[in-house]
C-alpha cells in the first residue's frame, strides 16, 4: 500500500478534526451558570499513534475549519504543536504555511481528511489518506483508503501503515514498552 522509499519520505502528517479525529458528533450544551459547553470524542489509540509519529520525527498538524476548545485541549495533551482551527481557516493556505515554515514539500505531507471540506488539500499533498467514513468524492482522490472510520482508530490505522512501510514500527514499539518499564507507566 505504501513502498518503504515513499514511507521514509513523508515528514508532515496533517489532520481534519471532525469526522477524522472524532467520529463527528458534537456534543453541546450550558453548564448551570449557562457557560456553553462542547465536547468531542477522541479515540485514544489515534493519540498514541500521534505520540508515535512524533516520536519517529514526524511533525504532525491539525487543521479544522471548526474552532473547538476541545480540539485546543487534545492538541496541548498530545503536544501537537501546530494547530489551526477557526471558522476562517483556509485550509489550503494553512498547509501551504506550514509546509514552507517547516521546509517540507507537499509531496511529503500527508492530509487524512474525511468531507468535502477537506477536497482542496488532499489535491495538493502527495499522500491523500480517507478514513472509511470519507464521503464518495474523498475516497476518489485518496492514495490510502482506510478500513478503520474517523474517531474509531483511522488515525491509528494510518500511522502502522506508514511506519510499518518505514521499517520504524517495531523499534518505536520496542522503545517504547522500555520506556513504559522503566517508568512504571506510559511514557509521554
Amino acid at each position: 500500500m505504501i513502498a518503504p522509499d515513499q514511507a521514509r519520505e513523508i515528514a508532515l502528517v496533517c489532520l481534519d478534526v471532525d469526522g477524522t479525529l472524532t467520529d463527528n458528533g458534537v456534543y453541546v450544551g450550558r453548564t448551570a451558570d449557562g457557560a456553553a459547553v462542547e465536547l468531542k470524542k477522541f479515540h485514544v489509540a489515534d493519540g498514541l499513534a500521534i505520540k508515535m509519529l512524533q516520536r519517529a520525527g514526524i511533525e504532525v498538524a491539525f487543521i479544522s475549519a471548526r474552532e473547538s476548545a476541545a480540539t485546543a485541549m487534545r492538541a496541548e495533551e498530545l503536544g501537537v504543536k501546530y494547530v489551526y482551527q477557526s471558522k476562517s481557516v483556509r485550509k489550503v493556505v494553512a498547509l501551504e504555511e506550514l509546509s514552507g515554515a517547516l521546509g517540507i514539500p507537499l509531496s511529503h505531507v500527508a492530509f487524512v481528511g474525511d468531507d468535502l471540506a477537506d477536497i482542496a488539500v488532499l489535491k495538493r499533498v502527495g499522500w491523500p489518506v480517507a478514513p472509511a467514513n470519507a464521503c464518495a468524492e474523498v475516497k476518489a482522490l485518496a492514495r490510502v483508503q482506510l478500513t478503520k472510520a474517523g474517531g474509531d482508530g483511522a488515525v491509528r490505522e494510518f500511522t502502522e501503515l506508514l511506519l510499518r512501510a518505514s521499517g520504524a514500527w517495531d523499534t518505536l514499539v520496542a522503545r517504547y514498552v522500555a520506556d513504559a518499564e522503566a517508568t512504571g507507566g506510559p511514557p509521554a
